[in-house]
């Protein structure tokens, strides 16, 4: 059980790790060379989309997983791989701490933007930097924590 639950904690770290840099990589820098309109636009339509059920079962599964591991008892089980999953799960936990206090009320003024009949030119100014500031932080955090999951299922 304990390495099936680590084998879980690892696939869901990789997806996500996968989905944030495939969005540092390629989607922002894509939609950044879009015009202002459309740039907040596309940015609207994307917060809208993402968080449905198949993001939000990995997006929890990188926390459940670790902890679940973590706390299944093993015979035999080093205090490096105890460590190792331990601190993958912090970096996991910094990261949605960055996601719910940094980018997710970006996002949310962002969509009330929409009825405000605000300038897109300032609705991008007062997202795009910061956002993509915080995405570079959570980025880091979970390519961080799977490599010290897959570390730990290597000891």
């Amino acid at each position: 059980m304990a390495t099936l639950l680590l084998a879980l904690a690892v696939a869901s770290t990789g997806l996500y790790a996968g989905f944030m840099l495939i969005f540092r990589t390629g989607i922002m820098p894509a939609l950044g060379r879009l015009g202002d309109a459309a740039f907040v636009d596309a940015m609207r339509r994307i917060n809208e989309y993402v968080p449905r059920a198949v993001f939000l079962t990995v997006f929890l599964g990188i926390l459940a997983f670790p902890v679940a591991a973590f706390l299944v008892p093993v015979d035999g089980r080093s205090d490096t791989q105890k460590w190792l999953i331990l601190a993958g799960l912090v970096c996991a936990a910094l990261n949605h701490l960055v996601t719910v206090a940094g980018n997710i009320p970006l996002n949310t003024a962002l969509a009330a933007s929409e009825t405000t009949g605000e300038d897109p030119a300032a609705v991008r100014a007062a997202f795009e930097t910061r956002w993509n500031g915080f995405h570079l932080i959570r980025t880091l955090l979970v390519i961080a924590s799977f490599g010290l999951l897959i570390a730990a299922s290597l000891t």
